[in-house]
């Protein structure tokens, strides 16, 4: 502005360009008259020290004692937890600067060596999956809190679960966890509250199936498969994919099994019901909002023995050598593949076989797109399989990733 008005411009045009009203351009070209603008200080501060601020020998000792401590100090330590326990010692203080002084006075004189922790925007809700990612599909959670004992009582776990979108929390009490247990609680909340696009849980046998056997599938996988729900395995180990049942899992422990002394199961059940309640008429406006769900299909009863039929989603990260760990067996990805997460997508029944199955990887980045071809003897697979491999981008922040697609023909 005022190198504007110095080339010969009005002030009032200068102002209208800049936004400010006449006054702000007036002020800051009397405040550089007569002088250079890069010799021009145009801090909008009042001159002079802040009555606060510490003394400039104060700081001095503080600069001195980080060096001293650099180089002297037997633990290594020289930040401001350890400068404020050396000055301490020092008697010519009359009053020692807190933790935080002693930090602005290092980042003020440029002697941090460390930098500031940078935190990303979290990716969008159930972004592993693009129905999900953008709205148009809902996902339930369920999880198990394990062993809460009741004084005088036995040990008790509670299966819990909610919604991605809708919040539709559950909860219910159990002695002994089991797949038929779980069988019969998602058959109660999907008869009542409508079928989900997809199911999420953990990778627990009560869950997924045994993991000693190749290509089981558990009962709760089939339950799910029977009524074309997708169910969907987390990861192991990774952290972010629970986080909304984990959450439930953490408010359901501190507002009911830590407020309240249950003398047996039935009681923390009452409870556990009402706080369900609560919870649900506190979060009806997320259902509302949430996309719509199926309905229960009309005298559905479960049958073990048919065949599966529809599709089952494993998250897995690959190891250092780009293999995928799946169904008690692994999976050559690619060998640069290394410590990625990858969406393997099992689908049975298919209609076709191949003597000489064939394994298609396409890697998709933001740069390139290359396809690979892996043939595997036949002899590798029980039974008549086909696998076809597909990738594409799992995050929508361009975090390279590949999509593994296996196709199950019995």
């Amino acid at each position: 502005m005022v190198r504007a008005v110095r080339a010969g411009r009005s002030v009032r045009s200068v102002a209208m360009e800049y936004g400010v009203s006449v006054g702000t351009v007036a002020y800051w070209v009397e405040h550089a008259r007569g002088q250079r603008l890069d010799r021009v200080s145009f801090d909008d501060r009042k001159p002079g020290r802040a009555w606060n601020r510490i003394r400039m020998n104060v700081e001095a000792r503080i600069l001195s004692v980080r060096r001293t401590l650099r180089e002297d100090s037997v633990l290594g330590e020289y930040g401001p937890d350890a400068i404020g326990l050396a000055l301490q010692e020092d008697s010519s203080l009359e009053q020692l600067p807190s933790r935080t002084t002693i930090y602005r006075v290092l980042e003020r004189h440029g002697a941090l060596d460390g930098t500031h922790r940078q935190r990303r925007p979290a990716p969008p809700k159930g972004w592993h999956l693009p129905a999900l990612a953008q709205g148009q599909a809902e996902l339930d959670s369920f999880d198990f809190i394990e062993d809460l004992k009741i004084a005088g009582g036995p040990l008790v776990s509670v299966l819990t679960a909610t919604s991605l979108h809708g919040a539709l929390a559950d909860a219910w009490g159990v002695e002994h966890p089991s797949a038929k247990a779980t069988l019969e609680a998602l058959t109660d909340r999907w008869r009542r509250e409508g079928l989900p696009t997809y199911a999420q849980f953990d990778n627990d046998t009560i869950f997924q199936g045994a993991h000693q056997f190749t290509d089981t599938v558990g009962r709760v996988s089939r339950l799910c498969l029977a009524l074309q729900v997708i169910p969907v395995f987390a990861p192991p180990r990774e952290h972010g994919f629970q986080n909304a049942i984990e959450g439930f899992n953490a408010l359901w422990q501190s507002k009911v099994w830590q407020r309240h002394h249950c003398p047996d199961l039935a009681s923390l059940v009452a409870v556990s019901g009402r706080y369900i309640i609560a919870y649900r008429v506190k979060t009806a406006a997320r259902r509302e909002a949430a996309p719509n769900r199926r309905r229960f299909p009309k005298g559905f009863k479960l049958n073990l023995n048919t065949p599966l039929k529809g599709t089952m989603i494993y998250l897995r990260r690959s190891d250092d050598r780009g293999n995928v760990p799946l169904l008690a067996q692994t999976f050559p990805v690619a060998e640069h593949w290394v410590h990625r997460l990858v969406r393997c997508e099992v689908t049975s029944p298919i209609s076709a076989s191949a003597s000489t199955p064939c394994a298609a990887v396409t890697h998709i980045t933001s740069h390139c797109f290359a396809r690979y071809l892996t043939f595997v003897p036949t002899s590798h697979f029980r039974g008549s399989h086909e696998r076809s491999i597909n990738a594409e981008t799992l995050s929508r922040r361009c975090q390279t990733s590949v999509q593994l697609t296996l196709k199950l023909a019995r």
